[in-house]
């Protein structure tokens, strides 16, 4: 449950405890922040079922206040999916903003062939406010093949696609507008870091499972509802 914000009845992502942080309305522990947070999230209820959403979930993300920025975000996301959690680089695709060639130039700088970082319009590439208001900013999102098999066989399957052949796991939101009630976007005081990365998501991908619930996170749990 947020605390002291009335634009959310739930917490739906890990930068909602950080919102007077992004809005300079108070000041940060530390500019440089990591968190593990548990997230309800309704607005996907519809897709709730498939083998990547869920109502409950958590969220692993970095967030800087004011400090680091894209181009760091960047590094170290690639860094940490390739080196840390061994995902092969081939398998993944990048996802930014239409007009984002700041982000095209770092990601094509780390190795990422630039016919697998595809650019999208709002709708998908720019995330935020969490609620009717607040922060918000263009983002670039990693997304893991799953394989050709798990596909539509269209020539235009990419990232993205409803077949569900392309597993989102980080998104980056590069935090630099406050959006009012009214929509209007105002800069904020400082561009910011806002990463969220699904935990369920991540886990099944790296166990080269294709559905969050082989992940061995649902694993005790089914096996519970199993024996009743």
């Amino acid at each position: 449950i947020p605390k002291g914000d009335p634009t959310l009845l739930l917490t739906s992502a890990g930068m909602v405890q950080f919102k007077p942080y992004y809005l300079g309305e108070a000041s940060p522990p530390n500019p440089r922040l990591v968190s593990c947070q548990k997230c309800f999230r309704a607005t996907d209820i519809e897709s709730v079922g498939d083998p990547s959403h869920l109502t409950f979930f958590e969220m692993l993300g970095n967030f800087s206040i004011g400090d680091y920025f894209k181009q760091e975000a960047i590094s170290w996301a690639w860094e940490f999916v390739t080196q840390h959690l061994g995902l092969p680089p081939q398998r993944l695709w990048i996802t930014i903003f239409l007009d984002d060639d700041e982000s095209f130039r770092y990601w094509q700088k780390l190795g990422v062939p630039p016919q697998r970082i595809l650019r999208f319009g709002e709708q998908d590439n720019f995330w935020g406010p969490a609620g009717d208001s607040g922060p918000c900013g263009p983002c670039s999102e990693i997304h893991y093949d799953l394989g050709e098999e798990f596909g539509c066989g269209k020539a235009s399957c990419a990232p993205n696609c409803d077949c569900g052949r392309f597993s989102e796991i980080w998104n980056l939101v590069f935090t630099q507008y406050n959006q009012n009630k009214d929509g209007r976007r105002t800069l904020l005081p400082n561009p910011n870091i806002d990463t969220g990365m699904g935990l369920e998501r991540t886990a099944a991908v790296v166990q080269g499972k294709t559905s969050i619930y082989e992940a061995d996170l649902f694993t005790p749990l089914l096996e519970c509802i199993s024996r009743r």
